[in-house]
């Protein structure tokens, strides 16, 4: 629940409005899990509470933790469906990859996930809650975060097909009194749902947007990025430019360019990729070139090592801002594309 709407829900048990701000707190910011542990409410308002409300709506089924630290986690909501988060930690920040919706309905041809299909949209309570986990997980009930928390939502689903939760849910979570992580720390991706887009620049406190592009050719992306045949690239990067009209002094946007073996990965989609962008005027923008993270259920294999630096040379050499996203969680099946609701990993990884 929002602010509002919690004020509203101790109104209706006949409680003061202060008992929202006391429940805020203890669930976003000392982040518990049960009325039980709230002590500073009367015993006699927990036991209300436990009847007619509920903190937590996810349980954790299985935890796996990679090699390189990445952790793993596949729950289940109330309901039977899955979600999964990812924490991804690193030197000088740790990042959370969250989920907007069990498994999705975009059907991308090299994504593990599209398998799937689309089981259901996440609540907003299911969308932070996923933060609330794996902080917990990692450092422990209300324990301190070293570095803060950065937010990913480029976990299973389409985050613009959730759109209204999504917001609600950072709205939430960018809260002083929570967990405090705020709109600028926050990026989230769309496979190119447009009209969202065009919403998204509107808001004033809104996440960064990636968008998935992995090739400026209509045609291939049709194969690859079927949402593409309801938004072509015209209509995407239209949208694009808008977006970029919005941006404040020094911000930019990300287009994600998985890269595809022999599919994608050629000097000549590269250059076609410059041009693109060219032609649309777009100048506060990166790419970040994704390596694809295979699986046998899927006919890709990822671009050598070489070819993705001399695609990456190849945009810097016409002036284009382009970075490469190291693989993280692989062995766990937690690397980009890969987030399917596995119950399996390496023995060795799960604990």
């Amino acid at each position: 629940m929002s602010r509002a709407e919690l004020e509203e829900f101790f109104l209706s048990l006949g409680e003061p409005k202060y008992r929202s701000t006391q429940v805020f707190k203890a669930v976003h910011e000392r982040r518990l899990v049960s009325f039980e542990e709230i002590t500073d409410l009367p015993k006699k308002l927990r036991a209300k509470l436990e009847e007619s409300a509920a903190i937590s709506r996810l349980a954790v089924e299985s935890r796996y933790v990679s090699t390189d630290g990445t952790r793993r986690y596949l729950m289940k909501t109330a309901d039977g469906y899955p979600v999964e988060t990812v924490f991804i930690p690193t030197e000088n920040r740790d990042t959370i990859c969250f989920s907007s919706q069990s498994g999705c309905p975009l059907k991308c041809d090299f994504c593990l996930t599209a398998k799937l299909g689309l089981l259901r949209n996440l609540t907003v309570g299911e969308i932070v809650e996923q933060v609330i986990i794996v902080l917990n997980d990692v450092y422990g009930v209300a324990g301190e975060t070293p570095h803060g928390t950065n937010l990913v939502g480029m976990g299973a689903g389409e985050p613009f097909l959730n759109f209204d939760n999504l917001i609600a849910a950072l709205e939430i979570m960018a809260d002083e009194d929570g967990l405090f992580i705020v709109p600028n720390r926050v990026t989230v991706s769309t496979a190119g749902i447009v009209p969202r887009i065009y919403d998204l620049a509107k808001l004033e406190n809104r996440p960064h947007l990636a968008i998935s592009l992995s090739t400026a050719n209509d045609e291939l992306r049709d194969r690859l990025m079927p949402i593409n045949k309801k938004w072509d690239l015209d209509e995407l990067m239209t949208a694009a430019k808008e977006f970029e009209g919005s941006l404040r002094r020094g911000e930019r946007f990300t287009f994600e360019y998985v890269m595809l073996g022999g599919v994608n990965d050629r000097d000549s989609d590269a250059n076609e990729l410059v041009r693109l962008l060219e032609k649309y005027q777009l100048k506060k923008v990166k790419i970040n070139l994704i390596p694809h993270n295979g699986a046998e259920q899927l006919d890709y294999n990822a671009s050598t090592a070489e070819r993705v630096s001399r695609f990456k040379s190849l945009l810097e050499s016409n002036g284009v801002d382009a970075y490469v996203r190291q693989p993280r969680g692989r062995d766990i099946y937690a690397a980009c594309g890969q987030l399917a609701a596995k119950s399996e990993a390496n023995s060795a990884a799960m604990n």
